[in-house]
């Protein structure tokens, strides 16, 4: 069994890998022969201390994530957030490789938000608008400018404290751009894009300060009462999302008017068929998470540590 360490996957991954392994898992997942199994949602011994498992098979890998969520964890110098990956030999059924990947996992879901923003978002799009200053959000904002020419990002927070920081941390992952705190009415107002990286439970803007052309990444609902986007936007959006059924059921969309019409971003993405095509339109893309976008960082990064020396087989 082959193990990479936190250290090592962390010191591997970027942005560029992670893009890669989003958009073909986004694609493996309308593919035939890849099963998607229900997600598993769990607590610790303390009820607050939370943690998610979720799985899936291709025809050519299988395997799972775990990410917790110790909302203590500050307080001992540690992360709140931590994943390990785990991939199976599908010959015989055993764990093949195992991966600590909790810095992959921030760049994991950043990157299912660029990769349908590739697509979705106006290529012009120079304004970005992100709800929360947490790890995530800079992880968000930092995948963004890498493929629209994003030039002020107006960051909405309750810590302003984070804010002063968040321009240097955008900065170390490579995207200069100017960022400053901003008022949810008047970033929803000027922004192009708006990404939503919350663990809200209730609406964070109004729907009608959302301009016609906006594109809206909705990156934290995981889970059934989770809510960051008001159900009138749902009502006049073209509405996509990784995988329909899971964000019917906990992510974003459970929110969403039954009749509503949900395209998974994949078929968008294999096909180039079904994007944006009208400049005035409003899109919204809902990522509740998917095990593919585990499992393919995981392959990537796998390799890349083989590349690197290691053997391909342990030892």
């Amino acid at each position: 069994m082959r193990f990479i360490s936190e250290e090592e996957s962390a010191a591997l991954v970027d942005h560029a890998l992670a893009f890669a392994a989003a958009r073909e898992a986004l694609i493996a997942a309308v593919a035939p022969g890849t099963t998607l199994f229900p997600a598993v949602l769990g607590h610790g011994s303390e009820p607050a201390n939370r943690f998610s498992i979720k799985s899936g098979s291709t025809a050519d890998y299988a395997g799972l994530k775990v990410g917790s969520f110790w909302p203590g964890n500050p307080d001992r110098g540690l992360p709140r957030h931590n994943s390990v990956i785990l991939l199976f030999d599908q010959a015989v059924g055993r764990v093949d490789t195992v991966i600590e990947a909790g810095r992959v996992n921030a760049y994991r879901t950043a990157a299912a938000d660029a990769a349908a923003a590739s697509v979705l978002a106006r290529p012009d799009s120079e304004v970005l608008a992100v709800f929360g200053a947490g790890n995530q959000a800079e992880f968000e904002c930092a995948a963004l400018a890498r493929i629209l020419p994003i030039r002020t990002v107006l960051v909405v927070a309750r810590d302003h404290d984070k804010v002063a920081g968040f321009a240097e941390r955008l900065r170390g992952q490579g995207a200069a751009v100017e960022v400053r705190a901003a008022s949810a009415q008047e970033a929803c107002r000027a922004a192009d894009v708006i990404v939503t990286a919350t663990p809200a439970r209730a609406p964070l803007f109004e729907a009608d300060w959302v301009r016609p052309g906006t594109h809206v990444a909705a990156m934290g609902a995981d889970a059934k009462g989770k809510q960051e986007l008001p159900p009138a936007l749902l009502e006049r959006a073209a509405l996509f999302c990784d995988l329909p059924e899971q964000s019917r059921t906990i992510g974003e969309f459970q929110h969403a008017p039954a009749a509503a019409e949900l395209r998974a971003i994949g078929a968008v993405l294999e096909s180039g068929e079904g994007a944006r095509t009208d400049p005035a339109a409003i899109t919204v893309f809902d990522s509740s998470g998917i095990a593919l976008q585990d499992l393919t960082i995981a392959r990537a990064i796998l390799a890349k540590w083989v590349s690197k020396g290691h053997e391909p087989f342990g030892g």
